[in-house]
């Protein structure tokens, strides 16, 4: 079994569409929340979304027609690969072979955006009016696909759907790959751009989403105020390669990954086991790996949604997994208290996060933590940000379906 290390990040986020921009604004605290620009949102019960701003595809290269031909979230995906690529400084075919090169970026939703308007277009206009491309721009798989297309990857290619825990799926199962030894390298990650009128009447309607008019009292993972997420967009790619390979090639490497924990619930469709027996056991299968020893220090990327039986339920399965003594020692964040649900995306970009608190021996905050609920009653980093020089981190994600992923990191 070979070792695996991420050598490249890249990210398009509510808080900046590179990790310089991303990670300074994560570590100040500053909150993305905002009023939806995107939409009209007259007729919707929710009026506020993490939205990325400023993107320009061009800016990373994307042709003319690619920008055309794609829905936003492969856009953005192709954004953050061209990012975590120019970080890797990885070529293909003289570092590895193409062949043995794969990607795996998956979407909670895909193309959901094409939906909207493609619908639009059959309703007002009829269906020769719906564009050849609508399947094509639609799928939950493009984005990987289009990746590869751009960056010559033959290998394996395996766009994940889980739901909420896409993209921690994504990394893991890259992982996998490379550790076994059935590719040498791995673009991985997750995308998501979904603030659109039908997935918010969707997310409201079920009660998932907040309601909160105030954009800096929305997201409010493990406050006893929290009523809910809060949408956002955007996507995580990182490169994961060979130890051997990055080592030869004089790779800058950012962390090991170490372990990788999947299981389902097996219980319900939306809502989260009380127990938490099998949310404790993805989390205890990535330590389990990751050769987690008590007095390690550990940080923890909280799924941390802001609804209020997730975040109770995760604090049971952090406790469970661990020992009580064992999970207060570990410093724990939600980021998406910054950031929002990022949905398929967000797993892969707090395992950014994880990657870059190994490395920089910083944690960045949970934003707004002032009223604490006291069933989520460990070290959640309020308001914030401090120095910890982990030893391991672990990213935790939960999706519909009782979908539960949880990745390891290592300082190298």
């Amino acid at each position: 079994m070979r070792r695996v290390v991420i050598t490249g990040l890249g990210c398009v986020t509510p808080l900046g569409n590179n990790i310089d921009t991303f990670w300074s604004n994560l570590l100040n605290g500053t909150c993305a929340i905002d009023f939806i620009k995107s939409i009209n949102t007259e007729n919707l019960t929710v009026k506020v979304a993490a939205e990325v701003k400023d993107f320009n595809a061009e800016e990373f290269g994307i042709e003319k027609s690619m920008i055309r031909h794609n829905d936003r979230y492969a856009l953005y995906a192709i954004a953050a690969a061209t990012q975590a690529m120019q970080d890797s400084g990885l070529v293909v075919d003289k570092d590895v072979a193409s062949s043995r090169f794969g990607c795996a970026i998956g979407s909670g939703i895909g193309g959901i955006q094409t939906f909207c308007r493609e619908h639009t277009s059959l309703m007002e206009s009829g269906p020769r009016r719906v564009s050849p491309l609508f399947i094509p721009e639609m799928i939950a798989n493009i984005a990987s696909g289009n990746v590869a297309i751009v960056f010559h990857a033959e290998g394996p290619n395996l766009p994940v759907v889980t739901a909420c825990a896409t993209g921690t799926h994504s990394v893991g199962e890259a992982y996998r790959m490379i550790k076994e030894g059935r590719a040498d390298a791995m673009i991985a990650g997750g995308t998501e751009s979904a603030v659109c009128e039908i997935a918010i009447a969707g997310f409201a309607n079920m009660k998932a989403l907040t309601t909160s008019d105030d954009p800096m009292a929305a997201s409010l993972p493990f406050d006893a105020r929290r009523k809910g997420f809060v949408i956002g967009e955007g996507s995580g790619v990182m490169i994961l390669e060979d130890y051997e390979i990055a080592k030869r090639r004089g790779a800058h490497i950012y962390a090991e990954v170490c372990g990788y924990g999947n299981t389902c619930d097996a219980f319900h469709y939306t809502a989260p086991r009380a127990d938490a027996k099998c949310a404790t056991n993805a989390i205890r299968l990535a330590l389990e790996e990751g050769g987690f020893k008590s007095g390690e220090k550990l940080y923890i990327n909280a799924h941390g949604t802001g609804t209020p039986l997730n975040d109770k339920a995760e604090t049971l399965a952090v406790k469970q997994a661990m020992g009580e003594e064992e999970a207060r020692k570990a410093v724990i964040s939600s980021t998406k208290s910054m950031h929002g649900h990022m949905l398929g995306a967000t797993g892969a970009v707090e395992l950014l996060v994880c990657a870059k608190t190994l490395s920089e021996g910083k944690v960045a905050p949970t934003i707004h933590l002032d009223q604490p609920d006291p069933e989520c009653d460990l070290d959640y980093t309020p308001n914030v940000a401090r120095d910890f020089a982990a030893d391991i981190t672990i990213s935790n994600s939960f999706g519909f379906g009782g979908q539960n992923a949880c990745v390891a990191l290592r300082k190298i």
